[in-house]
């Protein structure tokens, strides 16, 4: 059984139990603090095509370097011993993942909502999603946060956690920088639509498979015993709508999720000031209430743990 083996188990308890503390540096900030320093390459006098070429670039650099300084860390870890190479390996695993953090994140708009605070609700999902929230009601809070914890399951947990058990770190970060790109530049704006782009599309690639897989995780996840979740219904919403959605990833495990639940997703949101027109994803077969949040929570830790197992299955027997 290999170190790496050791490392990943480690890294997704770590995770689990710690989150992400605030206090504590984290490499995925010093990721985002690269991409930010890298936006001056994006200037508004240059032609569409020049911004699309520094996009292109930013994207080569960043991926360049995430990987070549992980490289470096962990073979002077394991040249040191192999002991501390695992130690390292496991830390940088936890984090790549982002279980707890989720589940932390989505929790503080419950909590406001539990107290009726719909203001600070609204400010507590803000810092988890990308859309206006400032003139959203109890039921568009609670929407918000369901969906980023259903989309995150893959694009925080899933799809890193596939990466880690492919190629370790290295792999795994590099995955993590393209997703960070893509949340900092992949808006279709005036600002971005050239100089994300290629970032944007590269993330779709890297997730295509990520996400069904996590989309197929939740709906066993919906088999498992609990009265609010339904598989049945995960599988026919899945297979019915998850491709409503402009990106071919986002909706697979929305979808699951909604199906689950019983309930719609999706729908119009607005963007910087503008509305944009999106579909529904699921069926009202209820009203949307903030308890979706925590039964949304239970789903990716279910889904976490499922996705883990398989994971440590296949370095185990492979």
């Amino acid at each position: 059984m290999s170190y790496h083996f050791f490392a990943m188990f480690l890294g997704f308890v770590l995770d689990l139990l710690f989150g992400d503390p605030h206090w504590l540096p984290h490499s995925i900030r010093l990721i985002g603090n690269l991409i930010a320093s890298l936006e001056k390459l994006n200037k508004k006098e240059l032609s569409d095509t020049k911004k699309f070429l520094r996009g292109f670039a930013m994207v080569v650099i960043v991926i360049a370097w995430t990987t070549g300084v992980t490289a470096v860390i962990l073979e002077g870890a394991y040249g040191l011993h192999p002991a501390i190479g695992c130690a390292v390996e496991a830390i940088m695993t936890y984090q790549i993942l982002a279980t707890k953090c989720l589940k932390v994140e989505s929790m503080k708009v419950y909590e406001q909502l539990q107290k009726q605070n719909l203001p600070a609700a609204r400010k507590a999902v803000s810092m988890i999603v990308g859309r206006d929230t400032e003139q959203l009601d109890e039921t568009g809070v609670a929407k918000a946060a369901i969906e980023t914890v259903a989309e995150n399951a893959s694009d925080g947990v899933i799809a890193p956690m596939i990466y880690l058990a492919v190629g370790g770190p290295v792999l795994g970060f590099a995955y993590k920088a393209v997703n960070t790109m893509d949340s900092m530049v992949g808006y279709k704006n005036e600002k971005n639509l050239y100089f994300g782009r290629f970032a944007a599309k590269l993330d779709d690639v890297v997730n295509f498979i990520p996400s069904r897989v996590a989309a197929l995780l939740m709906i066993v996840a919906s088999f498992l015993p609990g009265k609010r979740f339904s598989g049945t219904g995960a599988w026919k919403i899945w297979r019915r709508d998850s491709r409503k959605h402009a990106s071919p990833n986002s909706a697979q495990t929305e979808s699951a999720c909604a199906g689950s639940l019983g309930i719609q997703l999706a729908g119009d949101a607005s963007y910087f000031g503008k509305t944009v027109k999106k579909p529904t994803i699921g069926d009202a077969l209820r009203p949307v209430k903030p308890e979706d949040i925590r039964c949304a929570n239970v789903l990716l830790y279910r889904m976490a743990f499922l996705g883990m197992a398989v994971c440590l299955s296949l370095l185990y027997f492979l």
